[in-house]
């Protein structure tokens, strides 16, 4: 549980100073609308192939790691903010203007908590359930 936390930040951390933030200064010949765009594509990537490095360590440490990610990301991980977005639900319920601003806030933790358990269920030790009917 603790390695799966501590290979999953450091796997973090190397992608995006290596990976992910060279890519997206050298992408910026396409403009600066598809900046977030390319963004959110890399750190897809990024958290899918971290799932896929930590899953055969157990669903828990995943879980512990996600939780860890979602708290305070360092900006590691600039997409995922829930605390964020909680304020932002609460701004929501107050004033609808808020509502687009909610719904896509939501919709990129989706994808960047779905990559992550993507790449946990595509990776070759992780056990999966089995139903075996006679």
């Amino acid at each position: 549980m603790v390695r799966s936390v501590l290979v999953g930040w450091i796997a973090l951390f190397a992608i995006t100073a290596l990976i992910e933030r060279p890519i997206v200064r050298h992408a910026a010949f396409l403009g600066p609308a598809w900046t977030p765009t390319v963004r959110l594509a890399l750190e897809c990537l990024g958290l899918c192939a971290i799932g896929w490095l930590i899953g055969p360590w157990g669903d828990l440490g995943v879980w512990i790691f996600a939780a860890s990610i979602s708290v305070r990301s360092f900006g590691l991980a600039p997409g995922l903010d829930v605390p964020w977005l909680f304020r932002l639900l609460l701004d929501t319920l107050h004033n609808v203007r808020y509502l687009e601003s909610f719904l896509t806030s939501l919709v990129t933790h989706v994808f960047l908590f779905g990559s992550l358990y993507i790449g946990v269920r595509l990776s070759p030790g992780h056990k999966r359930a089995m139903l075996h009917i006679k």
